[in-house]
């Protein structure tokens, strides 16, 4: 099993990291390959809607988003992780996603997301909700834990104070593993659900 999770904070060490590195312990424990890549100190422009990743396969912008893609690919689950701006995620995350998930073109259904938001107070319940949509556009299971995938802090380093939002990431990181265990067994078995050709219905017609 592989994970591949984005760090959408731009302090590498802040209360963000916390969090993730309450997942990474579950997820070491129990044989989970686990990379990180720090999202929020890179520079990455949004989306322009050019259309280029249809005819190449990959974002015409050649930076982090496409390295991103390649381990996404590999990984049999994906958790991004944000601090809360005047709730909503990290805008450097929210590019990056963007041009991920809409320039990538492979399979992403039962691939196993999770989101994980920090926040020294509000904006959490809205900028988790931000982050699921990315998944469950794409044919993602969502990972659950106990409440919804929040900690709080606000100086650096502060959410090792919140021993429920730890407990939070713990129960998180093993509910994906299940999923993500299940699923690949559940593959194996049954095969993926059937797939459609899409259909696409526009509001205004022409």
């Amino acid at each position: 099993m592989k994970v591949l999770i984005l760090n959408g904070s731009p302090r590498i060490n802040g209360n963000t990291m916390v969090a993730i590195n309450e997942m990474l312990k579950i997820f070491e424990t129990e044989g989970v390959e686990a990379e990180v890549v720090q999202i929020g100190i890179q520079a990455i422009r949004g989306c322009i809607s050019c259309g280029s990743c249809f005819k190449t396969g990959k974002c015409v912008f050649d930076d982090a988003v496409n390295e991103i893609a390649a381990k996404f690919e590999e990984a049999d689950g994906l958790v991004v992780a944000s601090p809360v701006y005047y709730a909503s995620a990290n805008a450097t995350l929210i590019a990056c996603l963007d041009r991920l998930f809409y320039s990538s073109h492979f399979d992403k259904t039962m691939k196993v997301g999770a989101s994980v938001v920090v926040a020294r107070r509000g904006g959490c319940s809205a900028t988790y909700d931000e982050l699921n949509k990315y998944f469950t556009i794409a044919g993602m299971p969502v990972a659950p834990s106990q409440y919804w995938n929040s900690i709080h802090g606000k100086d650096p380093g502060q959410a090792v104070k919140d021993l429920e939002g730890l407990q939070t990431m713990r129960v998180l990181a093993r509910n994906m593993i299940f999923l993500m265990k299940s699923i690949a067994l559940g593959r194996e078995k049954y095969g993926l659900p059937e797939k459609e050709e899409h259909v696409w219905t526009h509001f205004i017609d022409e």
